[in-house]
């Protein structure tokens, strides 16, 4: 898999929100520094960042958070 940083993931989720009737919204402040936090339907995950890269290892663990797989947003 392919690292991507912040802003690509929340493209990749706002089509997969757009395509399956989803609200999605970023909240910024959520946590330390510039972290945010991205909600997805009732879904939410803690994201650093938007524009530094995010491994593969937290990548997975926000999908998961939200509820989804690498297939679901086309990786």
């Amino acid at each position: 898999m392919i690292c991507m940083n912040g802003d690509e993931l929340f493209k990749k989720l706002r089509r997969y929100a757009k395509v399956n009737g989803l609200e999605i919204r970023f909240v910024s402040g959520h946590g330390k520094g510039s972290h945010g936090c991205i909600h997805l339907g009732s879904r939410y995950a803690t994201i650093k960042d938007r524009k530094k890269e995010i491994g593969p290892g937290l990548l997975s663990a926000m999908l998961k958070q939200l509820g989804l797989t690498k297939q679901d947003i086309g990786e």
